[in-house]
């Protein structure tokens, strides 16, 4: 079915992206599609001046992230990143995707004179005005990059930032495999199958109809950082599963997922420009782009057993009542403490990283 563009904010987005499609003989993957609804230029979702992250719809906010629901997750996350450094002889973090700059302010605050250069990759021009401002205080010490380094010695940093990464959507009619795309039908935009080489990681048991998405350009990124890396570790979190759950034949819509003021949806193809469009990370595609590019697997885990292991009930013990009921959200099974996941990689640091001491799942990637 069509959709009908909203008149609001997302307008010459909408218009954009149908020139793209005219240009492209009227299809483009959704790969493409999801980039310049979320990234294009002044228009996209991450790229107009605008509050996504906050505590309620009231805000003017679309979703929540850990760092802006407790400082507590930096602080223990701190405890991790200081291990890495000193075994890795550092003081360098780089953080891509700073978001609203509260992770990067939160980490400086709890790493102190550990950390003498934070390097922050972010795509969005909104969004960097916003770290500018928040991070201020900290002077010379913060740094934005328009690209990758060369080479990187100390720790890398994701945070929520591999779902937001374009994907490419596959669809199984019962006997081919065909990547779904967008097309434009003049009164909205609407989905359009073509059959294509491209499959998924594990190809049996899918339930006629079923979608999914690939993750080429996130397996990219990570091996390209792998590549890059010399000394140090790299530690991802994030929402996602390890492969035999992501392609599960029962997940038969896959996971893309909209987000606007704090509500969920599954239709990508409306009010673009105006909500976030995510998709869950295959974990297991992750560490094998890290592991291919020569980089070894640190460990795998839920984000509430990685800061349990970082000392998070520890640090709470002088939290007041407020505190504790929202640094217990981070780590609750029913919460984020389950659905999301910590990942690191690295080289030439130790092999027990304080986040993995226990409960490591590296053995289900």
């Amino acid at each position: 079915m069509p959709v009908q563009p909203a008149a609001s904010v997302s307008t010459p987005l909408v218009q954009l992206i149908r020139r793209h499609i005219a240009d492209a003989g009227g299809w483009i993957g959704f790969d493409r599609f999801m980039d310049l609804a979320l990234y294009a230029p002044g228009l996209g979702y991450y790229a107009r001046d605008a509050r996504q992250f906050g505590w309620l719809p009231g805000s003017g906010s679309d979703f929540v992230t850990a760092p802006e629901m407790s400082p507590w997750f930096a602080r223990a996350l701190a405890r991790q990143l200081a291990q890495w450094l000193d075994e890795a002889g550092a003081d360098t973090v780089w953080e891509f995707g700073a978001g609203s700059g509260a992770l990067a302010a939160q980490l400086l605050d709890a790493l102190g004179e550990r950390v003498r250069r934070y390097a922050i990759v972010d795509l969005s021009g909104a969004l960097r005005a916003r770290q500018h401002e928040r991070l201020r205080r900290f002077g010379a010490r913060v740094e934005w990059l328009d690209r990758l380094p060369e080479r990187f010695h100390g720790v890398l940093l994701g945070n929520e930032v591999l779902d937001a990464m374009p994907v490419q959507l596959l669809r199984w009619d019962g006997a081919h495999w065909c990547e779904r795309g967008v097309a434009d039908d003049g009164r909205g935009f609407t989905w359009a199958d073509r059959p294509t080489p491209l499959r998924p990681p594990r190809q049996s048991g899918f339930v006629a109809g079923t979608v999914t998405e690939i993750h080429p350009r996130a397996r990219a990124f990570v091996a390209t950082l792998a590549e890059r890396l010399e000394r140090g570790a790299a530690l991802f979190v994030d929402y996602g599963f390890p492969e035999a759950e992501y392609y599960h034949p029962q997940r038969i819509g896959g996971t893309l997922m909209c987000h606007r003021a704090h509500r969920a949806d599954t239709d990508a193809l409306a009010d673009v420009g105006d909500k976030d469009i995510t998709a869950h990370v295959d974990f297991t595609g992750i560490a094998l782009a890290a592991q291919d590019a020569g980089a070894e697997v640190l460990g795998y885990t839920s984000q509430g057993r990685f800061l349990i292991n970082c000392g998070l009930p520890a640090l709470l013990a002088d939290a007041d009542a407020r505190e504790r009921a929202h640094a217990h959200r981070l780590i609750a099974e029913h919460e984020m403490g389950e659905l999301f996941k910590a990942l690191a990689f690295g080289r030439g640091v130790g092999d027990a990283p304080l986040g993995f001491a226990a409960g490591d799942r590296t053995h289900t990637l």
